[in-house]
């Protein structure tokens, strides 16, 4: 019975630590994907800019 328990305590460790590390990535993911967003966003401006100086 000892022995169950341990191993519920153990799959209950690994579990948090996986959801613990799954979120980490999100995370970085989503700072990714805004600073990509931005950069995307200023090479548009850059652009349209460069247009309008030639006219």
């Amino acid at each position: 019975m000892k022995k169950m328990h341990l191993l519920a305590l153990a799959l209950l460790v690994f579990t948090f630590s996986g959801c613990e590390v799954i979120g980490g990535i999100f995370k970085a993911g989503a700072a990714v994907g805004v600073i990509s967003v931005i950069v995307v966003l200023i090479i548009i401006i850059w652009i349209i800019s460069a247009f309008r100086g030639r006219s």
